[in-house]
């Protein structure tokens, strides 16, 4: 297991978000795999659910236990989760600046993208409550 994948599993098991390992196992594959998502949400919106990606046919049932979680939601803690474990690996904190900077480079950047981290900032660092996320994004 590579250092970024401990570090990019742990932020997410942090939130209650499954990570495996063959979706997000190296730096390339969890951006790419970041990508195919917001791919989705710019096809069907912000408020599509992980279960309505798989019903419409994308390859995410490895993701189906959150099924009900906003895909927004799930792919902003993606890349807030790829920032972290790529500063953790580099020796660098995380900020939401740090956060959008990696977006922008990797051309994982949305407009809502800001306003997402910004309400969720325990996607990308330690945040009281961080924990109960997951039950709040679906609850929307």
């Amino acid at each position: 297991m590579s250092d970024f994948y401990r570090y990019f599993k742990e932020n997410m098991d942090g939130l209650g978000l499954p990570a495996p390992e063959s979706l997000y196992g190296t730096c390339q594959t969890a951006v790419a795999n970041a990508a195919v998502l917001l791919g989705q949400v710019d096809k069907f919106g912000r408020k599509v659910t992980i279960r309505e990606l798989i019903v419409a046919g994308t390859r995410l049932e490895q993701l189906a236990v959150i099924g009900a979680l906003s895909a927004a939601f799930y792919v902003g803690a993606v890349i807030g989760s790829i920032a972290v474990a790529a500063g953790r690996v580099l020796g660098n904190g995380t900020s939401l600046a740090d956060v959008l900077l990696l977006a922008h480079q990797k051309h994982l950047g949305r407009p809502w993208l800001r306003a997402t981290l910004q309400r969720w900032p325990g996607t990308y660092q330690e945040a009281p409550g961080r924990n109960m996320y997951r039950q709040a994004a679906t609850q929307r």
